[in-house]
């Protein structure tokens, strides 16, 4: 399994199912051909991008899944494999089950590998992180000091000091590089669950009712980072920042690339499968933490 991630953004194109891959042509000529069993996600921006029910079928028999976006290639839409574990409907129904308490201790963990992630990056950038990584072991149970908002109006400021970044300014082109990553993000961590055996829509934290995929948001949430470095790298470098196909490509690439966790060089996929593995065990009574180790991008990998 390759986890490959196709984006069709530039150009109209046509997708089919042939002998197990997926072929994606236009009027001219053939584009691509690739095991369905290789393909993490498909994300369709184009207006003109046309598939099968069969492509669908296809997609999520080989545990694929497909994200459809709106005009300003925000994520409006995606498919998951519900069929792809053989366990699964005894772990949704545990799931359901879990009790407050474990919910709370679960998302101080995640709340604290997210700000470590933070701090890292922000050393890398600056060469300090101004307290984030003394603000981590103060995270409580369920977060009740709200550790993880303080922990971001800090980190922004610092990460782009120059600019008066706004996290959720439209204006700024900024915001549509995250948001993009963000999406390429969430459908990875949404194939990890699924593939888990575990139901996407059953949350730890996030609660939103029209959110189909809260636990993904909740798991993904350490792995943020790993986005805003890239913007923060392609700002620092002065390339532009317009949403164009060459960069979702590099976003892609970024996002979909290689972690050095725990001295062993892993994929974005597999670290988020590990994760969900773990979180089976609590469902189990196994363990009562998750597995959430450190990571940093594995730049030779």
């Amino acid at each position: 399994m390759t986890d490959r991630i196709i984006d069709l953004s530039a150009q109209p194109a046509r997708l089919s199912i042939r002998n197990k891959l997926l072929v994606g042509a236009n009027q001219e000529s053939e584009l691509f051909a690739i095991p369905c069993a290789e393909i993490a996600a498909v994300i369709v921006s184009h207006r003109q991008v046309t598939y099968t029910h069969a492509v669908l079928g296809a997609l999520a028999e080989g545990g694929g899944i497909l994200v459809s976006c709106d005009d300003r290639s925000r994520p409006a839409a995606m498919m998951l494999p519900l069929n792809s574990h053989w366990i699964q409907a005894d772990r949704f129904r545990k799931q359901a089950a879990l009790g407050l308490p474990s919910k709370k201790r679960i998302w101080q963990q995640i709340v604290r590998a997210k700000i470590r992630a933070q701090s890292r990056l922000l050393i890398e950038a600056h060469g300090d992180d101004d307290g984030l990584s003394l603000m981590a072991p103060r995270v409580l149970s369920g977060d009740g000091g709200n550790y993880e908002a303080i922990a971001a109006r800090r980190y922004w400021t610092l990460l782009f000091p120059e600019s008066g970044f706004r996290r959720w300014d439209e204006e700024d082109p900024r915001h549509h590089l995250l948001n993009y990553g963000y999406a390429v993000l969430r459908a990875i961590v949404s194939r990890a669950i699924c593939g888990t055996g575990l139901h996407p829509t059953f949350s730890i934290f996030h609660k939103n009712i029209m959110n189909a995929f809260a636990l993904a948001d909740d798991f993904m949430e350490p792995f943020r980072p790993l986005v805003d470095r890239y913007v923060w790298q392609r700002t620092s470098d002065g390339l532009p920042l317009e949403l164009n196909h060459e960069c979702k490509q590099t976003i892609i690439s970024s996002v979909s690339g290689r972690l050095l966790v725990e001295g062993e060089s892993r994929t974005v996929f597999d670290v988020a499968s590990r994760i969900c593995q773990s979180f089976v065990k609590v469902l189990e009574g196994k363990s009562k933490a998750l597995w959430l180790p450190d990571w940093q991008p594995d730049l030779i990998g």
